[in-house]
């Protein structure tokens, strides 16, 4: 039996699952690391933090399933998109990664639409600038801390670092690499015409790969650290999303995903190049070799109910060990208790500023219609169903650009809830399953990693042949117009208080 690796590097933490090659699990790890936001709407996390969870969790793994090293052929990373690493020449890290939720850009993001011009940038990168991009993030530092800047030789993103880490291999993938907004999408390579507008340095790229492709193998230090033979392959691996979807087998036209991560995606597979001109839902290249994907994102989905959890759940959070449960659980079951639409009670899911539909970094989140009857059970279903109207925004971008599946695939955290489940089904009006194995992203990048191996002939059979679907819940008849009725008002927060947010961003 051979078996394959898959490594999800997550904002929270990284999570390392041995796969044997009929996709089920032998061994699972997580290593959680700190989130620093050293002033409002920064995010930064540390390179070697992740470096040393991966080598955690893969030695973990392998001591408790007992492989062979020999017989483990191949590993994929699964990244966090979007966040900037920098290298000086000695490929010593410069300074903490700013991450993907960052928000610190929105200068940034207006000199490249001058320079460039809003609607070329569209035709090139297939998105508008956008503050959560790597692009302007690099633009950042060249003008605020320049003396970072000129020490720099490379630029990877957090699952390149790692590979780099394992491997020496300065590398990257096409998923992950076109989320940087430095790659021309319709031609899946770097863009020249970009960086030469921006005065950036190309040189500091690494080369890009194709998500199943081998960029190289463990190297000797690694292998001691790790546990690893020198011999396991790496391949190109996915960005996170990418990876989920390979994980739930969104590999093929007319299959769509959401998950709710820290972040929340509505995620769907294209073999044709399709482009949202409004910029409110992005078009990246993706994991099966001349694909592309289009995502809505939500910044806050995960991210708000762990918010909640963190500071108004400590009942739940002693219980749950006396209990043998989950904290999440425990708020589940209190969320059940109150009716569709949290007794008129709307959560705007904005902590970190948004994306899909409305691409602001000044918004930030809210209780609406807040009254002296409301409970605490009323507070937590409207997290859940703000998020959940969240993904429905990305949804029906979706859907204006021809994009309608007819039925949804869950994951993340937030899909192992049935009553999460339940309200993706009735908001969105499509049967919500999920997958026997919940490993997602892991199961992704482990599958890139079998078709690199050899082990499959694409990805498209290798997830036929691993991956199998559990029973769909579907919509509640009477439920989909009763949560259609409370949408229709959570709509009208955002514009209603746009202007709102501008003024308070600036005091």
């Amino acid at each position: 039996m051979k078996y394959v690796l898959g490594i999800d590097l997550g904002t929270s933490g990284t999570k390392t699952v041995l796969f044997d090659q009929n996709g089920r699990a032998a061994a699972s790890c997580t290593v959680e690391y700190p989130l620093y936001q050293p002033h409002n709407g920064w995010a930064e996390q540390d390179p070697m933090d992740w470096y040393n969870a991966a080598v955690t969790t893969i030695k973990a793994v392998l001591e408790k399933s007992g492989v062979d090293k020999r017989d483990v052929v191949s590993l994929g990373i699964s990244g966090q998109m979007h966040g900037l690493v920098m290298l000086d020449k000695d490929g010593q890290v410069l300074r903490r990664s700013i991450i993907w939720c960052d928000q610190r850009t929105a200068k940034e993001c207006e000199e490249i639409h001058e320079k460039v011009g809003r609607a070329r940038l569209i035709e090139i990168t297939a998105n508008p600038a956008l503050t959560g991009f790597t692009l302007s993030k690099l633009v950042w530092v060249r003008n605020n801390e320049p003396e970072i800047y000129a020490r720099c030789r490379h630029i990877l993103l957090p699952k390149d670092f790692v590979r780099y880490m394992l491997t020496g291999d300065y590398a990257t993938e096409i998923s992950d690499a076109s989320g940087m907004q430095m790659v021309d999408v319709p031609k899946r390579v770097w863009s020249e015409e970009l960086f030469r507008t921006l005065g950036l340095e190309m040189d500091w790229l690494a080369k890009i790969y194709e998500s199943p492709e081998v960029t190289g193998h463990i190297s000797a230090e690694a292998a001691a650290k790790t546990g690893l033979s020198e011999d396991t392959l790496v391949v190109g691996g996915a960005a996170d999303n990418m990876a989920a979807a390979v994980g739930t087998g969104v590999v093929e036209d007319g299959r769509a995903f959401a998950t709710i991560g820290t972040s929340g995606v509505v995620y769907a597979h294209t073999s044709q190049l399709a482009i949202d001109p409004h910029g409110r839902v992005h078009t990246f290249c993706g994991p099966v070799p001349g694909s592309w994907i289009v995502l809505g994102c939500t910044q806050a989905a995960g991210l708000s109910l762990k918010w909640f959890r963190d500071n108004f759940c400590a009942a739940e959070k002693e219980a749950a060990p006396l209990m043998n449960a989950d904290p999440y659980d425990l708020m589940n079951r209190e969320a059940a208790q109150s009716p569709i639409g949290s007794n008129k009670l709307l959560y705007a899911p904005y902590l970190m500023g948004e994306r899909t539909p409305h691409l602001d970094a000044d918004c930030r989140g809210m209780f609406f219609g807040l009254s002296a009857m409301h409970t605490r059970r009323d507070l937590l279903r409207a997290v859940m169903e703000g998020v959940t109207f969240s993904l429905a925004d990305a949804l029906n971008v979706l859907r204006e650009m021809g994009v309608n599946p007819s039925s949804m695939l869950a994951c993340g955290g937030g899909g192992r809830s049935p009553l999460w489940r339940q309200m993706l089904a009735d908001v969105f009006n499509c049967p919500v399953a999920t997958t026997v194995n919940t490993e997602g992203p892991a199961l992704g990048v482990a599958i890139l990693a079998g078709v690199g191996a050899g082990l499959y002939s694409s990805v498209p059979d290798a997830c036929r042949q691993m991956i199998q679907v559990n029973p769909a819940q579907a919509p509640i008849a009477e439920n989909v117009p009763a949560y259609a009725r409370v949408y229709e008002v959570y709509r009208q927060l955002y514009p209603a208080n746009r202007e709102v947010f501008k003024a308070l961003a600036a005091l």
